[in-house]
């Protein structure tokens, strides 16, 4: 998003009235002391705060409220006078307030990153070696059964229980159990080495 320029011509200081009937001289006066000092002074107050290290946007964006702060401060009808040293005082202030908000966020953001370094699920790789040496090892051993209990592992493996595998086969409850038996044996063994 690009930063909101503000320039004379698109500040509207006055509340939602009219223009044209109701802006009263007192309004017209304010308006136009706030707009002669941004014409004046928004370029060096702008500068002063990129000196704070604020990135563009938030400069600008100190300086914006900067004379909107002076526009609620003149309409309170305080003191009027050294109004350019009271702007630069408030971006003073503003750009320091930005600065702190902006390390808050780079603090927040930083331990965000840490606290997802330590939660982050996937496997180190060290993990997914050895994740991957035990899949082939698995796989391996799968192949190398016979050919009724790989049937037998791979069916129970999608959850059907004895009794569906005896059926979806053609073969005894007891033949199911003894080629899970030892295809379980055979998979257990080949974890243990």
């Amino acid at each position: 998003m690009p930063p909101i320029t503000l320039t004379a011509a698109s500040m509207d200081l006055s509340p939602a009235v009219d223009r044209r009937d109701n802006v009263s001289s007192d309004e017209a006066a304010l308006q136009a002391t706030v707009l002669g000092l941004f014409d004046a002074h928004a370029a060096g107050l702008r500068r002063y705060a990129l000196s704070f290290g604020l990135p563009p946007s938030a400069a600008e964006d100190v300086v914006q409220e900067a004379y909107l702060t002076l526009f609620a401060h003149l309409r309170l009808g305080r003191p009027r006078e050294h109004l350019k040293g009271w702007l630069y005082r408030v971006t003073h202030n503003l750009s320091l307030k930005q600065r702190q908000r902006a390390k808050r966020w780079q603090h927040a953001d930083a331990d965000a990153a840490r606290a997802l370094v330590l939660i982050d699920p996937a496997d180190n790789p060290e993990e997914r070696l050895a994740g991957a040496e035990r899949r082939r090892r698995l796989r391996a051993v799968t192949q190398a059964l016979a050919e009724r209990d790989r049937r037998c592992l791979y069916l129970r493996a999608e959850g059907l229980n004895y009794r569906d595998i005896a059926r979806v086969l053609g073969v005894s409850l007891g033949s199911v159990a003894k080629s899970l038996t030892r295809a379980f044996a055979r998979l257990a063994s080949s974890e243990a080495r």
